[in-house]
């Protein structure tokens, strides 16, 4: 009878020890970053973020004259925007919004228009365009991508305007080929088309916004 009473202890001890140890499992599952970290995986920054923080924090403060890095302008997301073309031809806001997938490594919304405009030819809640906005590490790769490699493929490119900012830190880029950017097949689009980029930062005049930007890259026009 004792060694009975023993095993049936045994067994709701080690089911007990089973339970606890599926719990940490689930919560280690959901906890996303901190599992990569427990399971020993290796969470890389982007690396434009990273210099971010270790020489352009410093270097506008410097600039800027500020004296709390909090102050320091930051970029707050990146709104990627393909449109204007897809009343005629619903095929070409399908290959847009593959297009900006591709690009952007993120699923884009299809922009709806909010009225119906009878010169336009368009119906409320007509689809016009794909829109994507990036924030954190894959914002911080996007302008990476966008400065480095993408720029640079353009025809005589003579560097970007610096009349683009909105009178409130942010700048907006308008470009006319979804080309340039490497991770489009030539031979598969159907039709050459642009898109406007803009930058969204915390900065409080164009001037500090510009300042920002320069840091990070972007290539004004001199």
């Amino acid at each position: 009878m004792a060694d009975e009473v023993k095993d049936e202890k045994a067994a709701k001890a080690a089911s007990a020890k089973k339970v606890k140890k599926g719990g940490k499992k689930e919560d280690v599952r959901k906890a996303g970053f901190a599992a990569n970290v427990e399971e020993g995986l290796e969470v890389k920054a982007a690396r434009l973020k990273l210099r971010y923080r270790k020489e352009v924090v410093p270097a506008l403060m410097k600039e800027l004259g500020l004296k709390n890095p909090h102050q320091v302008p930051r970029l707050e997301k990146v709104v990627v925007n393909m449109g204007r073309e897809a009343l005629s031809n619903n095929k070409i806001l399908e290959s847009a919004v593959d297009q900006l997938a591709s690009i952007t490594g993120q699923k884009p919304v299809v922009t709806r228009s909010r009225k119906a405009i009878a010169n336009f030819k368009l119906r409320e809640n007509q689809a016009i365009g794909a829109a994507v906005t990036l924030r954190n590490d894959r914002m911080y790769e996007f302008m990476d991508r966008l400065v480095n490699v993408a720029l640079p493929r353009v025809r005589d490119f003579k560097g970007v305007s610096n009349k683009a900012f909105d009178g409130r830190g942010n700048y907006t880029l308008g470009v006319r080929e979804q080309i340039i950017f490497p991770e489009i097949n030539i031979d598969a689009i159907e039709k050459v088309k642009g898109m406007n980029i803009t930058f969204v930062t915390t900065a409080h005049n164009d001037e500090h916004g510009m300042a920002l930007l320069k840091h990070l890259g972007m290539p004004f026009r001199q």
